[in-house]
């Protein structure tokens, strides 16, 4: 069974309140108008907003988003053209996620040392050159490499563009802005597939990197005109045998999940990916231990989970994320394994939660403002898990209409509490370890989208084991439908350990006083 692509991740963000100090100097205007940004001299070149500022990122981040997915439905075309078999090609997926694996823990100390602009604007380009050069591959190898090129750009774009609008933002705008930032991560995944099969049916499958081109140009453009080049006054020295432990264990688990997902190749190699993986991790915790000991910081910073509100969005936040990974892969295959629909079909069907994370952006505000981020992120959560768990129930003898209003309801929901989780993380955040928590919230965020994958592959062939089946049923998808969503609703637990202010300056959420409270503080006043 073919897997889709773990999509990398959606928009985190948060900002030091404005009476912190910022150890963040920009070296060139336009400089941004957050707190992390007070040493920024004033310009007379107008400076844009946060919502021009959200697009600027947003808009390479859904080109990233959209090229991780858009290739699996090109497979099957690519090999007929390099001449090996289809099962040859996941290589050109894995290679990708190898550079994600190692450079994205790197991207925090290179935005300190480089800054910001300055990488992000060489991811684009890294990025678009690597799409350019996949378009002209003329052989498997030559893609390996290509896709190789295309990762190290797109492990750099996805933290260090949420660091772009983390200190481009005050915390009254990051609610609206990392609503606006999380739409290429729910778009990507489901736009992906339907445009892939239509490019490889009436065009090429060159056009799917093609596409690239003229949107990494723009990108550039935008980037050097509006973004400014915050970076760290003094960023520690590099921690080479901390990346490497990284991306041995990164990589291995990636690679590990992708190939249980599949449920192809042998089950020594799978598990021995995923006992390196996990080998290689404990070595790298051994080590950041001994280095902050020493005085120096490790290329993921675990000192970072002491920070309570950051600690619980990345645990909450990523066994929500089991769902969420495992979405863009059960529907598409659900719909036409199932249902007997055509790719388009399907395709149509699933864009339904991007619609509803549209529609989302002006009202996540608002409910924070109101409810606050405890209340909001328990009670939406489990809604919006619940719904997902409801796709276990779909039937072709369903109104299309009601999948349509379902799966739009799905997008709404889980919409809302991935802006709630991806803002609050960076709520007590200092501005110097801004880079360092991006870079560590993205490479986790990628490993469990990763993990929602392979949970759903394997509960998806434990059931066709079960039943004796060689395809899968409805059954089968609506047996993996309620394990991912079974393990996502765990996430309660830690969403009610939130303290119950968290966040407050944020959202401006205020807990609202009792009658009697209000009564005894106005009998105190003095006269």
């Amino acid at each position: 069974m073919s897997a889709l692509p773990p999509a990398s991740a959606q928009a985190d963000a948060s900002e030091p309140s404005s009476s912190e100090p910022s150890s963040c100097a920009p070296d060139s205007p336009p400089a941004p108008s957050g707190a992390a940004s007070q040493k920024a001299k004033t310009t007379p070149r107008k400076q844009p907003g946060y919502r021009a500022v959200a697009l600027i990122v947003a808009s390479a981040m859904f080109m990233e988003q959209l090229d991780a997915t858009i290739l699996s439905t090109a497979l099957p075309a690519m090999a007929r053209d390099f001449g090996v078999t289809a099962p040859h090609m996941s290589i050109a997926l894995t290679s990708y996620l190898l550079s994600l694996a190692v450079f994205i823990p790197a991207s925090g100390w290179a935005a300190d040392r480089f800054g910001a602009r300055t990488v992000f604007a060489t991811a684009i380009a890294v990025f678009t050159l690597g799409s350019l050069a996949c378009a002209y591959a003329d052989s498997l190898t030559y893609l390996v490499v290509a896709r190789l090129l295309q990762g190290m750009g797109g492990a750099m774009m996805i933290p260090v563009g949420r660091l772009v609008l983390l200190r481009s933002t005050t915390k009254a705008e990051l609610v609206s802005a990392m609503s606006w930032l999380l739409v290429p991560a729910m778009i990507g995944p489901v736009v992906g597939p339907p445009l892939g099969g239509f490019i490889v049916t009436y065009l090429d499958w060159r056009w799917i990197f093609y596409i690239n081109v003229p949107i990494g140009i723009l990108g550039l453009i935008l980037v050097s005109r509006f973004i400014a080049n915050t970076r760290e006054e003094r960023p520690g020295k590099f921690d080479g045998i901390g990346l490497l432990l990284s991306g041995v264990s990164l990589g291995s688990l990636l690679f590990g999940f992708e190939l249980t997902s599949r449920g192809e190749g042998d089950a020594r190699v799978m598990y021995g990916l995923l006992l390196l993986g996990l080998i290689s991790g404990a070595l790298y915790l051994r080590h950041a231990r001994v280095l902050s000991a020493s005085g120096r910081l490790p290329i993921l910073d675990m000192s970072l989970m002491k920070i309570e509100t950051f600690r619980l969005s990345v645990i909450a936040g990523n066994i929500t994320r089991i769902t969420q990974g495992a979405q863009p892969f059960l529907l598409p295959l659900m719909l036409q394994l199932g249902f007997g629909m055509t790719a388009a079909q399907s395709g149509l069907i699933t864009l339904s939660t991007a619609v509803g994370s549209l529609l989302n952006k002006g009202v996540a505000p608002k409910v924070l403002r109101r409810f606050g981020f405890r209340t909001t992120l328990l009670v939406n959560g489990v809604i919006c898990t619940s719904i997902y768990a409801l796709c276990a129930l779909m039937r072709p003898s369903w109104p299309e209409w009601s999948i349509y209003v379902l799966l739009t309801a799905a997008g709404f929901f889980m919409s809302m509490q991935f802006t709630s989780y991806n803002t609050i993380a960076y709520d007590e955040i200092p501005a110097a370890r801004m880079s360092a928590a991006s870079s560590f919230y993205t490479t986790f965020q990628q490993l469990m989208l990763s993990m929602g994958i392979c949970v759903a592959g394997v509960a998806l062939a434990t059931s066709m084991a079960a039943y004796g089946r060689t395809v899968a049923g409805l059954a089968d998808f609506s047996v993996a439908f309620v394990c991912v969503t079974t393990i996502s609703m765990a996430a309660t637990f830690w969403n009610a350990r939130m303290p119950h202010d968290a966040g407050a300056e944020i959202s401006g959420h205020r807990k609202r006083r009792s009658l009697a409270a209000a009564v005894n503080e106005a009998t105190d006043a003095p006269d």
